[in-house]
């Protein structure tokens, strides 16, 4: 499980791409409508965990799950940073200890049935907001 601290919403403001699209305005908007209908509906905020595939790797989720009090296990697919801002999720993830494994059967290319193992971490993080990385040029004076 991804916990989350976030940081850094103010120095973002200074740094992001004024044209950069809204939140609200994207289809991505629905994994946030549903994470506060899910959480109005079953009440007990801090006893859910959502669940996400990279459709939800979403900074605007992670701060509302945040706001809201809930948990949320997500697969990332940015190149997240976190901590210090001199590293991302996945460095964090690699130097974090394998915690148990769960073995699973599946089919590999030729059809047959073997077995993976499935590694699980976890571990608390910060991540850090995302900067464009178009540069903002001020408006000259």
């Amino acid at each position: 499980m991804l916990s989350v601290a976030i940081q850094g919403t103010a120095q973002l403001k200074k740094k992001i791409n004024p044209t950069r699209v809204p939140i609200e305005k994207k289809e991505s908007v629905r994994w946030l409508d549903n994470l506060r209908q899910s959480i109005e509906r079953l009440g007990q905020p801090e006893r859910c965990i959502h669940i996400g595939d990279r459709e939800s790797d979403i900074y605007e989720l992670y701060c509302l799950t945040q706001d809201l009090g809930a948990h949320f296990l997500v697969r990332t697919c940015a190149g997240r940073r976190a901590g210090d801002g001199g590293h991302t999720i996945a460095t964090e993830t690699e130097e974090t200890s394998v915690k148990g494994l769960h073995y699973i059967d599946v089919r590999d290319d030729k059809g047959e049935m073997t077995k993976a193992a499935l590694e699980i971490k976890f571990k608390r993080i910060v991540v850090l907001p995302p900067i464009e990385s178009r540069t903002v040029i001020p408006p000259s004076t």
